[in-house]
């Protein structure tokens, strides 16, 4: 049962956050991967930058301060929040509760300065909800480009049947975030957003598609499904009220996780300088997702 939060916040970990790692491509670090403190509840990359230096990520942003760079994050997994902030209660709206979780790392393998596999602990009320498989790599593609390979698996780890919801499924139309999601950094102007067959945010967003791009101040985001699961996910776009694109594992409707099903997803996104334009975004990602 969800809890109303008390008045004093609640920790999400009082356990000492491992040591950040650093993710190279090309001879440079591109990003920096871990907690960022102990309260954040979930490792994420951040900074991530393109080769020439360009952070095209934010962490906490006075907006949302749950935002955290690059990170896996879920809204409800049968009533527990690994998002952060306030849950979204159907007949309420918005309502702070007690009822956070924590990716506690278990284990990070490094693959050389390009790559890392993690095996991290969905954790709530002490109990252990879904064990995640996440593998990071680097991927170089131009002089201007590489990519982030980011691939999870989720195993119902517990006695009980699971399912992952969102606020859209909560009664919320339009806000079916959660799985995947790159906050990217709020400039004087909103980015630019555009796939193979349409653009703007009111027309990308809610909708599947194999590649979104996002294209800001002299840098440009490309995200592309790398799998027939994750492709069929439709994007979660914002580039108005803030920038950011997310991967939907529960966009409309509940995502049923059996005990001991297990949900795989892969993420490829170009980091690239400059703005691309459809034919050069196209080009990325093919190179990258077949890399």
């Amino acid at each position: 049962m969800n809890r109303p939060a008390p008045d004093s916040p609640v920790t999400a970990s009082s356990a000492t956050p491992p040591e950040p790692v650093l993710l190279d491509c090309a001879g440079r670090t591109v990003a920096h991967y871990g907690y960022g403190s102990a309260a954040d509840g979930r490792p994420r990359l951040h900074p991530v930058t393109t080769l020439a230096g360009r952070t095209v990520t934010q962490e906490r942003p006075a907006d949302h301060r749950h935002h955290l760079g690059v990170s896996i994050a879920v809204p409800d997994v049968s009533g527990r929040n690994f998002w952060g902030g306030r849950t979204y209660v159907r007949g309420q709206g918005p309502t702070k509760l007690d009822n956070h979780g924590v990716q506690r790392c278990l284990g990070l393998d490094r693959h050389g300065p390009g790559g890392f596999t993690q095996s991290l602990a969905w954790e709530a009320d002490g109990n252990e909800l879904l064990r995640e498989r996440r593998t990071v790599k680097s991927v170089e593609l131009s002089s201007t480009a590489w990519a982030l390979d980011l691939c999870f698996t989720l195993t119902n780890h517990s006695a009980d049947d699971l399912s992952v919801g969102s606020p859209a499924t909560n009664g919320r139309p339009g806000a079916g975030y959660g799985g995947f999601f790159w906050r990217a950094p709020k400039e004087a102007a909103p980015p630019d957003v555009f796939t193979a067959a349409c653009a703007g945010e009111e027309a990308v967003h809610g909708r599947a598609g194999d590649w979104l791009a996002l294209a800001g101040d002299g840098w440009t985001l490309v995200f592309a499904g790398a799998s027939e699961e994750t492709r069929r996910d439709p994007w979660f776009v914002r580039t108005e009220e803030y920038p950011g694109v997310g991967s939907s594992l529960a966009a409309d409707e509940r995502l049923p996780v059996p005990a001991g099903a297990t949900v795989v997803r892969r993420i490829v996104t170009v980091v690239a300088d400059g703005r691309l334009d459809r034919e050069a975004a196209a080009g990325y990602v093919r190179r990258a997702v077949t890399s």
